[in-house]
């Protein structure tokens, strides 16, 4: 038995078409959307709400949350707003649930004249500065989480959580998984790439936000329950669960936003394949960050990372056998055989038309 969840980023254009990001966008604006969406009673335990409360419902502000000299949380810069689905049995329930939502949401937004748009790095602004300066309380609650030393590039990327768990697992097991996709996360996020721009113009690459991120954030993480179980790595593989639900939740973080759901979906196939695989002996505690840079830089144009995509695609393919779930498949096969991305779409787009903005409106369609 398997099961699935994605959470889902969402950037903004804002009325003005302006990318809509921490240095001119406010709490109240996003909050504005959220408060108009609807609450699920039945949706938890499953969800976790979190200690300042802004995770009340399947969509959230994403940020940067401020606090007082003290456990009092006082503003959030924003980012964004997340999609999270509630945990499904299968792949089609969880992107059923993440199409309604998006839908549902972006009709709220425009009611506030906010239109969602594909953004995997900031085009505009390549670091997040927290301003007003963290005070001692801040720095102190970072100096816990080493991830969390890394918000200046939280702030600036925006990318999918793959969520998929099997009850059936030890922890060891679960962990093993978490180092395998770790390893082979180079040639699995080219799938995804659609972050070609970077400080208001062309980057020279396909996936800015893989070449910034990847090494200095986990590609997969692991949720266990115990202390003991957990491995001591920057950035971590492991983390303690925050709710019960979180218990043996494979978490797969590397990837670059999708418009096309479809693409999740393919996504959540492949790694079902590949926790079903036992060909593939590749591990790692912590993501090959120089090998990520080439996947961004290259893709599929460079031979090691096509030859190994391919080889990932096709251990998965194998593993799942006649398991209906294959078909999902697909839409990543398309992709190996043209040897393009998203971001050769919207760098295409981006000479035809000379603006950032006019790119991203594109996209969602």
């Amino acid at each position: 038995m398997f099961f699935f969840g994605i959470e889902h980023e969402v950037a903004f254009l804002n009325k003005e078409g302006r990318f809509a990001d921490f240095s001119h966008t406010k709490f109240a604006d996003f909050n504005q959307i959220i408060e108009r969406l609807p609450t699920y009673p039945s949706d938890y335990p499953q969800l976790r709400v979190g200690d300042a409360g802004i995770k009340m419902k399947r969509w959230y502000i994403e940020g940067f949350e401020r606090f007082a000299d003290s456990d009092e949380v006082i503003d959030c810069h924003v980012k964004g707003i997340e999609i999270r689905t509630t945990i499904h049995p299968n792949i089609h329930g969880a992107i059923t649930e993440l199409s309604e939502s998006f839908h549902l949401l972006r009709e709220v937004a425009a009611s506030f004249d906010f239109s969602p748009v594909l953004v995997s790095f900031n085009p505009y602004n390549p670091a997040f500065e927290p301003q007003p300066p963290l005070n001692d309380y801040e720095i102190k609650q970072l100096e816990v989480y080493p991830d969390e030393q890394t918000a200046n590039i939280h702030m600036v990327s925006y990318g999918p959580d793959l969520n998929i768990s099997v009850p059936d697992l030890s922890t060891k097991d679960v962990i093993d998984i978490g180092k395998k996709l770790t390893y082979y996360s180079p040639y699995i996020v080219p799938f995804t790439y659609s972050s070609p721009f970077y400080n208001g113009g062309l980057w020279d690459g396909l996936s800015v936000r893989t070449f910034i991120r990847t090494g200095k954030r986990p590609a997969a993480l692991v949720f266990v329950k115990e202390q003991e179980e957990l491995i001591d790595s920057i950035p971590c593989l492991t983390r303690i669960a925050r709710i019960a639900a979180e218990v043996g939740r494979i978490e797969f973080k590397a990837c670059d936003s999708c418009d096309d759901f479809l693409i999740y979906a393919a996504l959540l196939a492949l790694l079902k394949g590949l926790v079903l695989d036992e060909t593939l002996i590749g591990r790692a505690i912590v993501p090959d960050a120089t090998l990520h840079k080439i996947s961004a830089k290259e893709g599929f144009d460079n031979e090691d990372i096509f030859v190994n995509a391919t080889k990932v695609l096709q251990a998965a393919e194998f593993a799942l056998g006649d398991d209906p779930d294959i078909q999902y498949l697909m839409p990543l096969k398309v992709l190996l055989a043209k040897q393009k991305t998203r971001s050769h779409e919207l760098i295409e787009m981006f000479h035809r038309v000379s603006s950032i903005e006019e790119v991203i409106k594109q996209t969602y369609r």
